[in-house]
């Protein structure tokens, strides 16, 4: 887990932009006792931070699209969960 301090050092923002997206739900870090972020918070972080200062997508593009990529993630997940009981099926 990585460290609040640390975790703003390694996407170049400052703490307030960090506890805006956490309070926007782009971001949810465990909370064990303090904030602590995980390596996929960190690619999410830097893909939030990348869609706004590269490409000027503003906060509701921003939701629309990490909306979009978490559907994706859970169809990707369920469909390899299928896979794996067809297999086992089989077998």
């Amino acid at each position: 887990m990585i460290p609040v301090d640390e975790f703003v050092v390694k996407i170049h923002i400052e703490r307030r932009i960090v506890d805006s997206w956490i309070a926007a739900g782009w971001l949810m870090p465990q909370r064990d006792p303090e904030l602590a972020f995980s390596e996929i918070d960190l690619a999410r972080a830097q893909l939030i931070r990348d869609l706004i200062e590269d490409f000027g997508v503003n906060d509701e593009g921003v939701s629309l699209i990490l909306h979009l990529l978490d559907q994706v993630h859970g169809l990707r997940r369920s469909m390899r969960e299928l896979l794996e009981q067809m297999v086992a099926t089989r077998n």
